[in-house]
């Protein structure tokens, strides 16, 4: 029997994943597994191209490569550099070389390309849940196109996997998907899933699609909870009276309470205290925060003077400091994706973030299969308030928070 060539350029499972891999897959690796490159992989390779030990360019006139990303990934050019490893490039010199083009762009321009025919999508940190605007987009590029999803989090419920399960043609509609698997709770004023009819078949169809990336991480986690205090009598008046000590006027919605309740938890001294007892220890630190007066708080903190703070957020795109201590403050919508971090084994959560996907992604920053450490360290500093513990229990259960039934309740 011929002994399979050892492939330098992947690793063993992502080598399996390309072999399981199909037109209309999702390609399911944890943050830091080198999804980019296995799909690109996947599809030089599909083209007629070969990287291994010898080196065969893609054949002339290959498909047109469509790479719909985070407005970050493709800011930050992270795509380019993986293209790169296959001598791909966004550049005419492509189109000249090759005969066809390679654009990425951001899912925020997704219907740019709803008219584009018989090219090849890669569709990265995957959006297509719910039936938004980008997903009738996806749906009609997916009827004319070859496309592979990447992501690190499918599907929660089976709704999640409604939109794939069309495109890949399984069901005309979510019409048809309602009807054959969805019932709806009878005692809700609005549409509520009860329960799933008949999982067996979402299953099958499920493990159909889903291509898993399974490797063994070489780092440990370690994920430390810190407690801290906080006004007990502000949060109780501020629940009984809902009245808004901040802007002095009542609170009118479940969105505001929880928004004056967390600011009362966070910005207590207390916090800031024991942000600076780990900071002492970590000459490199990533700090994951969420709303603008937590940015304030630590911009001014006491820290050393040789100690360099640089921010990624709405207001500023700033890059890690190439010093020998830094604090790089990192909001959560801006920068919990699309970029990765090796010079730092450590991540402190100042406040948490209602989304589990979101905490998932943030801590994958520095997770990274060329990270130089061993153990990876996190902590996540919070109260035992009532709004903290509903949060963290939460995220420990893998959903997100929701603010509306946490103050009906």
């Amino acid at each position: 029997m011929k002994k399979k060539k050892q492939n330098k350029f992947l690793y063993d499972y992502q080598e399996k994943a390309v072999e399981k891999m199909r037109n209309g897959c999702i390609l399911n690796g944890g943050v830091g597994s080198g999804k980019s490159r296995t799909a690109l992989y996947y599809y030089f390779t599909k083209q007629g191209g070969e990287i291994n030990e010898d080196y065969k360019p893609l054949p002339i006139g290959s498909q047109n490569l469509y790479i719909i990303t985070t407005a970050r990934k493709r800011d930050t050019l992270e795509w380019e550099g993986e293209l790169a490893n296959f001598s791909l490039t966004t550049k005419e010199s492509q189109t000249k070389r090759y005969g066809n083009k390679i654009i990425v762009d951001s899912w925020n321009n997704i219907k740019k390309y709803e008219d584009i025919k018989d090219a090849f999508f890669i569709f990265d940190e995957q959006r297509v849940i719910g039936y938004g605007a980008w997903t009738k987009a996806f749906l009609k590029i997916a009827k004319s196109n070859n496309w592979i999803l990447l992501s690190a989090t499918p599907g929660d419920t089976w709704s999640d996997y409604i939109p794939v399960f069309i495109a890949n043609g399984f069901y005309k509609n979510k019409t048809q998907f309602s009807r054959e698997h969805i019932v709806y709770s009878r005692f809700t004023k609005y549409p509520k899933i009860d329960r799933y009819l008949n999982t067996g078949r979402l299953i099958r169809l499920r493990n159909r699609i889903l291509v898993d990336m399974d490797f063994d991480r070489k780092t440990t986690s370690h994920h430390t909870d810190i407690y801290v205090d906080f006004d007990r009598l502000v949060y109780k008046s501020v629940i009984k009276n809902r009245w808004d000590p901040y802007k002095d006027e009542p609170i009118e919605q479940a969105s505001g309470l929880c928004y004056v309740l967390r600011r009362i938890v966070n910005e207590d001294e207390s916090r800031v205290v024991k942000l600076l007892e780990i900071i002492e220890k970590t000459p490199k630190v990533i700090i994951f925060y969420n709303f603008d007066y937590e940015l304030d708080i630590l911009m001014n903190l006491q820290i050393s003077d040789d100690t360099k703070i640089a921010q990624w957020n709405g207001h500023k795109h700033q890059p890690i400091p190439e010093t020998d201590k830094w604090i790089y403050l990192v909001q959560y919508n801006a920068g919990a994706e699309g970029w990765n971090c090796i010079k730092t084994d450590t991540i402190i959560f100042y406040s948490q973030n209602y989304s589990y996907k979101i905490m998932e992604q943030a801590s994958g920053r520095i997770d990274r299969l060329n990270t130089p450490y061993t153990d990876l360290y996190y902590y996540h500093l919070k109260t035992r308030s009532g709004i903290d513990l509903s949060i963290s229990k939460a995220l420990k259960e893998k959903r997100n928070f929701n603010e509306g039934k946490w103050v009906s309740w």
